[in-house]
């Protein structure tokens, strides 16, 4: 009988170009991720090919990792040549990935099981390579920025694991179909994942365009003279590292970095600035003023509510008789705001203890201690300000 072997490379250039294609058409989707969807779901599918049009398949895991090696190398190179190098780290997690369903796989496809044996393992492959994926992309990314893993996990499970279902299911079709069809199956069954991976490419866009429109409103402030350059960034930065030690989730973490940025909108309606735009030298009528407005301006968006009652919210006592404390964004942005205020871009690290102290004996009614507590912290994670 004739084999789809090393000595008949049919099959291994076919998935390698196709891997190429995908690792050439990558994408980054929101919090910074790279994915390759069609790559990873052609890499799967040869790993899990049992059959080529009833010619048995019997690659070895070392023929698998190769020729996927080959193919994303290939389709990297021309990210290399306009100067967008690709992460090796998610490359190689990738690559890792598939190495491993191989090694397992492969012995047992090799081993003359029956369809129906060969389809659970083929699911328990596929299951445990979305989940061992989603596992070592959290762990890479909470040392990353330093969060922690159970939080981190949470984030990736939510936010990999629909394009991982997808890319796994995809990767059987291919697998199944393949062994009826031959190789002309990858044209037909790539177009689920093609669709999938447009999709989620317009989603990215969506998310990015709506983080660059806020970061620009943002320097409006800046360039009116309403509050010193970086502020606003600066701000942000220090909230974001906050929440982030005290275990917010990633879509908080978004709602936070928005209402950060945007937290002193308000103080466009002033008729003269305040003296280095520090809000926190303002009378807490001054600053009740600034906040209300500028949650009018963010609501106008229709997009962004949960934002502008944070940004409403910034100036509010944490221990207050007349209303519950506020929300825990706005404890945050209430606390980095004071210490920018009182700090500035200095890297003098005595004035930044000093400002810390000073939030510490506010902590009593008007900070949150354990925000307080976790602005410590931040700071001294990152000793260069953002």
């Amino acid at each position: 009988m004739t084999t789809a072997s090393p000595a008949d490379p049919e099959a291994a250039v076919v998935f390698g170009v196709l891997v190429a294609l995908g690792e050439l058409f990558r994408m980054v989707m929101p919090g910074n991720r790279e994915v390759a969807p069609i790559a990873t779901a052609g890499a799967l599918g040869y790993a899990l090919l049992d059959t080529v049009g009833g010619v048995p398949a019997h690659q070895s895991p070392l023929q698998v990792v190769a020729v996927v090696a080959i193919g994303m190398f290939a389709g990297s190179l021309p990210h290399f040549a306009v100067g967008g190098a690709p992460r090796l780290d998610e490359m190689a997690r990738r690559l890792l990935i598939i190495a491993l369903v191989a090694l397992c796989f492969r012995p047992v496809a090799d081993s003359g099981l029956g369809w129906g044996p060969v389809l659970v393992l083929m699911g328990c492959a596929v299951v445990a390579s979305c989940f061992l994926d989603v596992t070592v992309a959290a762990v890479i990314r909470s040392g990353a920025v330093r969060a922690r893993f159970g939080i981190v996990l949470r984030d990736e499970i939510g936010a990999k694991l629909p394009l991982c279902a997808a890319t796994g299911a995809t990767a059987m079709l291919i697998a199944v179909a393949t062994s009826v069809m031959g190789l002309a199956a990858l044209l037909i069954f790539t177009a689920p994942i093609l669709v999938t991976q447009f999709a989620f490419r317009r989603y990215a866009g969506i998310r990015a365009t709506y983080l660059q429109t806020v970061r620009a409103l943002s320097r409006v402030t800046e360039v009116g003279g309403y509050v010193e350059t970086g502020h606003s960034r600066r701000v942000s930065g220090l909230s974001v590292a906050m929440g982030r030690e005290l275990g917010m989730s990633e879509e908080e973490l978004l709602e936070l970095e928005y209402a950060a940025l945007m937290h002193d909108i308000g103080q466009l309606s002033l008729g003269d600035p305040i003296p280095g735009g520090a809000t926190v030298l303002a009378s807490p009528r001054e600053q009740r003023r600034i906040a209300e407005l500028g949650a009018e301006v963010i609501k106008q968006t229709g997009v962004l509510d949960r934002v502008a009652y944070i940004v409403e919210r910034q100036c509010d006592p944490y221990r207050s008789a007349d209303q519950p404390a506020p929300p825990l964004a706005s404890r945050i942005i209430k606390a980095a705001n004071a210490y920018d205020d009182l700090v500035g871009d200095s890297t003098d690290r005595d004035r930044g203890a000093a400002v810390l102290e000073r939030l510490r004996l506010d902590s009593a009614a008007e900070y949150d201690p354990t925000v307080v507590e976790a602005l410590g912290r931040a700071v001294d994670r990152h000793p260069v300000r953002f």
